[in-house]
């Protein structure tokens, strides 16, 4: 990218309001809320008893994805904001919609539910580890972190406001209540998820020239970091030795990043940041399409629900 351009990239200033983001993290809540529907103590029982899949998905999530992210940064040097774009967006936890895709691609769908679950704890103090330590260690991200001076548990408290309440919330209904959650349930998640794609679109429609213009800046590097995610899902759950069922699961939810809260923390803490704005809009709308996709190959052979 030439310097002008770069340039320019960080000086874009998306058409996203005060107001967007505050229906993007009530939409987000609920969605988390239609998740944690599916969820009971009972399944927390048998992951403690069983806990490699959730291990193997946790580490393949916070700790493989990111360092491969770094190693991609080294390899293309992009202008600093894209390269903290990345390094924002491989430290956010799974993506809500993993839990469909997952289910789609003839996965283990309740691991899945229960990665995005534990993620969505460990982010709380993992993403904003993960933030400050990766991009401190290249030097131009470095300088970006320094000049915004982000607190990682100003950080905290956001991703537990917006993700890990409404997560214990649905929970606690489910326990107590599940004739009401079992009506809820399905409807909810629906609901949410075409609220939240709707969301997308509006927000894209926005912001669309703007997208056309800067989106070829990035495109390459988040496809490449898209496959790099799914490819290290995949190979971390089959070095792992785990099946066929549950390595679909921690493929997906290593692919699948929430790119939404992305954004949020961008706009939060870095002002649009307009390079590592454009990264995390063009995640949002490729690993939908990218799982989708993915999932109609695997659908195509089913995978026996054995244990490894």
């Amino acid at each position: 990218m030439s310097s002008a351009t770069a340039a320019e990239i960080d000086a874009v200033i998306l058409n996203f309001s005060p107001t967007s983001l505050t229906v993007l993290n009530m939409v987000l809540a609920v969605v988390m809320f239609s998740i944690a529907l599916e969820l009971k103590p009972s399944d927390f029982k048998r992951l403690v008893q069983s806990p490699k899949p959730v291990l193997v998905g946790l580490f393949s999530q916070f700790v493989l994805l990111p360092a491969l992210t770094f190693c991609l940064v080294l390899l293309t040097r992009p202008q600093p904001s894209i390269a903290l774009g990345l390094i924002l967006v491989a430290a956010c936890p799974g993506g809500n919609i993993s839990n469909f895709i997952t289910h789609r691609a003839g996965g283990n769908a309740a691991l899945s539910v229960s990665l995005t679950a534990f993620s969505t704890v460990a982010a709380i103090f993992l993403t904003p580890a993960n933030i400050a330590f990766w991009g401190s260690l290249y030097a131009p991200t470095r300088q970006i972190l320094r000049d915004t001076a982000i607190d990682p548990m100003s950080v905290a408290v956001t991703v537990g406001l917006m993700l890990v309440l409404p997560l214990c919330l649905g929970m606690a209904l489910n326990a107590t209540r599940p004739d009401i959650t079992a009506r809820l349930r399905r409807p909810l998640q629906y609901l949410s998820m075409a609220i939240f794609i709707a969301f997308v679109v509006l927000a894209l429609a926005a912001n669309w020239s703007l997208f056309l213009q800067y989106a070829t800046a990035v495109a390459a590097l988040v496809f490449v970091h898209n496959g790099l995610s799914l490819a290290g899902g995949y190979s971390a759950a089959t070095l792992a030795g785990l099946s066929a069922f549950d390595r679909r699961a921690i493929t997906i939810e290593t692919g699948i990043q929430n790119s939404g809260l992305g954004l949020i923390l961008i706009f939060g803490f870095f002002d649009g940041l307009g390079g590592m704005a454009v990264v995390a809009a063009f995640w949002g709308m490729w690993h939908i399409l990218s799982g989708m996709a993915l999932a109609g190959l695997m659908a195509r052979r089913p995978a026996p629900r054995l244990a490894a």
